[in-house]
């Protein structure tokens, strides 16, 4: 392509709404909401399935755990392979292994879901990453590739939101094996959709490669040498830690304090998910206005030390209105840091993001499994407080390093780099 030809390939990018974005990577947003049905079923089911399989509460619960050690694991192996295939191809291949999973949990017993965990967590560790960076290299400019993928971040929140109550419905009719089966089809399906467009050729709807050739461990020091990128992959780890911390020990705190039953505080938890939405997709949108990555890490560094402050708020609120109140700050100010995450890795690391945010997932994986700990320390140490100064301090931690960030990222980015184009 021709300097002029992918100027204008740029400029039409810009101009583009966010509906037009959404519209050209629809299959890919599809795709991301899928990869999180199998676990939401797995969780909303989870009484039905613990009883049906003749095993305990806690062994379920533990092999939940499971998949989040596999999403580490496969993650941080995997992340520079996906520069060096193509990334439709990837996914599709990722949707099929969650396929195969859920059709495993059909059988009902111990072993098959303990393979479906497993499964799950390394399915959705490849697919996340492949699609966020395909959403990315669908688009020249920058911004409008950070959006993209903001895009895919920000579907993904909305379905952790919607998908439970989007299957108790139809559950009611075939159960939650019917759930599963049917999450399967749908997999496969659009798996042979990205399938197909990765086999008409690339620059559709794959990866654009790097821009060099490189071997395994040389992906990963690219990567890992690119300016920013470390620092922001310790934010999204430790930013993670912290929010999947207090989400483990939400609905105890207000029951505790506030005598908010579980009935009560499924709103309370539709409230955090509404907000973190909310952030997400109004913070990124806000992103494709700002050229400049530094800029964008102080905004992150600035909503971590907000999100310090209402950690402590929701441990330590004397009355509910409060708590409410700073429930939905916390998940408000978290989805912004995410948002920037994500928006400043897609520009920072051109021909390289399939590595990049495969490193990202795998960090986020790391703070999932992470958060209980941290909260649960806390808790044993010091009760509320000490639980709430714990996760204080991991995202104080994030704020710093989020300001470590915009300390070495650089100015407005040049409008029309990109994947594989000169740094």
């Amino acid at each position: 392509m021709t300097a002029r030809s992918g100027a204008t390939a740029s400029h039409g990018d810009v101009a583009l709404t966010d509906r037009q974005i959404a519209a050209r990577i629809l299959p890919l947003l599809a795709a991301c909401a899928l990869g999180l049905v199998p676990f939401t079923v797995y969780s909303n089911f989870l009484v039905d399935i613990t009883r049906e399989s003749g095993q305990g509460a806690p062994l379920m619960g533990w092999l939940r755990g499971t998949g989040g050690v596999a999403a580490l694991v496969v993650g941080v192996c995997c992340a520079p392979l996906l520069d060096r295939v193509s990334r439709g191809v990837a996914a599709a291949g990722a949707l099929a292994v969650l396929a195969l999973a859920c059709l495993l949990g059909v059988l009902g017993s111990v072993w098959s879901w303990a393979v479906f965990c497993l499964l799950v967590g390394a399915g959705t560790a490849v697919l996340n990453p492949a699609v966020s960076a395909m959403a990315a290299d669908r688009f020249r400019d920058e911004a409008t590739s950070g959006r993209a993928a903001t895009q895919v971040s920000a579907t993904m929140t909305l379905t952790a939101m919607l998908a439970a109550p989007l299957l108790a419905g139809p559950a009611l009719l075939w159960g939650w094996r019917g759930d599963l089966v049917a999450t399967a089809v749908l997999a496969v399906a659009t798996a042979g959709l990205l399938l197909r467009h990765a086999v008409r050729g690339p620059g559709r709807e794959t990866s654009t490669p790097p821009s060099a050739p490189t071997g395994y461990v040389a992906g990963l020091r690219v990567a890992w040498t690119r300016p920013g990128v470390p620092a922001l992959l310790l934010v999204s780890t430790l930013r993670t830690t912290a929010f999947m911390g207090q989400l483990a020990y939400l609905a105890v705190v207000y029951w505790q304090r506030f005598a908010v039953g579980p009935g009560v505080f499924s709103l309370v938890w539709t409230l955090s998910g509404l907000a973190f939405f909310l952030g997400n997709w109004f913070g990124g949108r806000a992103l494709r206005s700002q050229p400049s990555a530094r800029c964008a890490a102080w905004i992150a560094c600035a909503a971590a030390l907000v999100g310090t402050g209402a950690v402590l708020a929701v441990f330590l609120a004397p009355v509910l209105p409060v708590a409410l109140l700073a429930t939905a700050l916390l998940a408000a100010s978290h989805a912004v840091v995410a948002a920037v995450v994500t928006t400043v890795l897609v520009r920072a690391s051109s021909g390289h993001r399939g590595t990049v945010l495969g490193l990202n997932g795998a960090g986020q994986s790391l703070g999932v499994c992470l958060g209980a700990t941290v909260a649960g320390a806390g808790l044993a140490a010091a009760g509320w407080e000490g639980a709430g100064t714990a996760l204080a301090l991991v995202t104080l931690l994030a704020a710093l390093a989020a300001g470590r960030a915009a300390g070495v990222l650089g100015g407005p980015a040049r409008s029309g780099q990109h994947a594989g184009g000169t740094p």
